[in-house]
C-alpha cells in the first residue's frame, strides 16, 4: 500500500485562498472610494459648469480706484479674479435690465441665455484718463468725424453716421438735448439684422465720483430705452461709492 500523499487532496483544498480574498477586498474598496471621488467630483464640476464663473454670493467687497471707493457685492462683479477686497485700475460688473440686480438663482437664464442680449447691462468702471466724457466729446471732437446728414432714430434721438474717410467708418453716434444737461452721446455699431444684435452694440462713458469712468454696454435692441438706461446706471454707481 502506498503511502498516504502529504498534499491535501483537491476536493479538501479552499475554494478561495485568504489570499486571494484579501486582494478582492483590497479592490472592492479601492473601487468603491473612487466611485466616491468620482462622483463628488462631478458633483462639484457640474456645480461650476452651471454657474460658468458667475456667482449669487452676495459678499461685499471695497474696491478702490484713483480717488474712488467703491462697496460691490461679488455677484455683480463680472470676472471671479476681481472678486475681492483690492486697490483696482479696473471693475468689471454686469447687471440685468431692467431691475440691475446681479446674479441669482432666479436670474440664472439672463445670465446664460446669449440669445436674449437685452437682458443685461455691462459695466467697466476706470479711472478717468479724459478730462471730458462722451457728452463733453461731442463738440471738440465728434462733430470732425460726424457726416452732416442726419436722420430721426428712436425715442428722439438724432442719428450721425461717421464719415467713411475717418477711423470711425461703419460706426453710428446717436446724440439728444437735454434741458439743463450737457447732451447726450452714443456709439453704436448697428447690425444688418437686428436679431443679430449683441450685448456689446452701444457704448457711452460717463464721469461719477471724484474721478471715476464708466463705461456701459448695451444691446441696440434698447435703443428707445435710452433716457431710462442712463439715469439708472449713474444712479446705480453713484449708490455704491462709499463717503
Amino acid at each position: 500500500m502506498n503511502a498516504p500523499s502529504s498534499c491535501p487532496e483537491p476536493e479538501f483544498s479552499p475554494l478561495l485562498s485568504p489570499r486571494f480574498v484579501y486582494k478582492v477586498t483590497a479592490v472592492v474598496v479601492l473601487l468603491a472610494a473612487l466611485t466616491t471621488i468620482v462622483s463628488f467630483s462631478g458633483h462639484r464640476l457640474g456645480e461650476k459648469l452651471v454657474l460658468a464663473g458667475h456667482t449669487s454670493s452676495q459678499e461685499i467687497y471695497d474696491i478702490f480706484i484713483g480717488q474712488d471707493h467703491l462697496r460691490l457685492p461679488a455677484n455683480i462683479i463680472r470676472f471671479e479674479s476681481q472678486r475681492a477686497t483690492s486697490i483696482a485700475e479696473r471693475i468689471d460688473l454686469y447687471l440685468t435690465w431692467p431691475t440691475l440686480e446681479g446674479y441669482g438663482e432666479n436670474s440664472r437664464d439672463l445670465f446664460n441665455y446669449i440669445n436674449r442680449p437685452e437682458n443685461l447691462i455691462f459695466l467697466q468702471l476706470s479711472q478717468s484718463t479724459m478730462s471730458q466724457d462722451m457728452s463733453g466729446r461731442l463738440e471738440p471732437i465728434y462733430r470732425h468725424i460726424l457726416s452732416e446728414e442726419v436722420q430721426p432714430g428712436p425715442a428722439d434721438l438724432i442719428r450721425h453716421d461717421a464719415k467713411s474717410t475717418t477711423s470711425y467708418a461703419g460706426e453710428v453716434f446717436f446724440t439728444a438735448d437735454r434741458a439743463g444737461r450737457s447732451p447726450y452721446v452714443l456709439r453704436c455699431t448697428l447690425p444688418a439684422d437686428t436679431e443679430a444684435s449683441t450685448s456689446a452694440d452701444c457704448q457711452r462713458d460717463v464721469h461719477v465720483g471724484k474721478d471715476l469712468t464708466v463705461l456701459y454696454r448695451f444691446s441696440s435692441k434698447l435703443l428707445p430705452q435710452w433716457r431710462m438706461i442712463d439715469d439708472s446706471v449713474e444712479t446705480f454707481v453713484r449708490s455704491r461709492l462709499a463717503p
